[in-house]
């Protein structure tokens, strides 16, 4: 009896965690996590070279938008003006007078 107790007591699960892919050893009596192995880390980059080509492609986004930016903001001036003068040709084509309010009707 003291062999099944200490043979059941000492089953140990070894399970691959279905998240990250490490090894995790969990004990069959307590439930409890014995050891944790972390899953190899996957490279980003094969080699040096692509490494480099892949910085570069990044900082000619960066570069793009950047531009992009710059004249957004030129144009924002112009942009602005245009909005302001179709609002003020609604505000002069809307009927004079005082608006009515739901409450006005009552």
């Amino acid at each position: 009896m003291l062999f099944v107790m200490a043979e059941a007591k000492s089953r140990i699960f070894e399970l691959a965690c279905p998240d990250c892919g490490a090894m995790l050893k969990i004990d069959a009596a307590t439930g409890l996590l014995v050891s944790h192995t972390p899953a190899p880390r996957k490279r980003t980059f094969e080699d040096l070279e692509m490494a480099a080509r892949a910085m570069r492609e990044q900082d000619e986004r960066k570069e793009s938008i950047f531009r992009q930016s710059v004249d957004a903001e030129r144009n924002k001036a112009d942009l602005l003006e245009k909005k302001f003068a179709e609002a003020l040709r609604k505000a002069k084509d809307a009927p004079e007078g005082k608006p009515l309010r739901d409450f006005d009707l009552d």
